[in-house]
């Protein structure tokens, strides 16, 4: 199988995918999936949720084999975290 080729610089596709979470996905999908991952196809508005990246996008991949996949973790900022964990501390 071949691998889609990105139709879209880097910072359109993620203004793309963001404005389709925001506007039409967040509403549908945010209550009862906190921290599952939303994979968007930025052409179509088509998405798929699952526990992981990997799940997510092969579900959308079946049904939209030219997805411009754009990813994003329910309740987050970002699909991963770099760095270390901050812990509030207990007192």
């Amino acid at each position: 199988m071949t691998r889609p080729q990105p139709r879209y610089s880097p910072e359109e596709h993620a203004r793309r995918g963001d404005d389709l979470y925001e506007h039409t996905v967040r509403a549908q999908v945010e209550a009862g999936n906190q921290g599952k991952i939303v994979a968007i196809d930025v052409d179509t508005g088509a998405f798929e949720v699952a526990d992981d990246v990997l799940t997510a996008s092969d579900r959308l991949l079946a049904r939209h084999p030219d997805a411009q996949t754009w990813f994003v973790r329910i309740g987050h900022r970002a699909v991963h975290r770099f760095g270390p964990r901050v812990l509030p501390e207990t007192v």
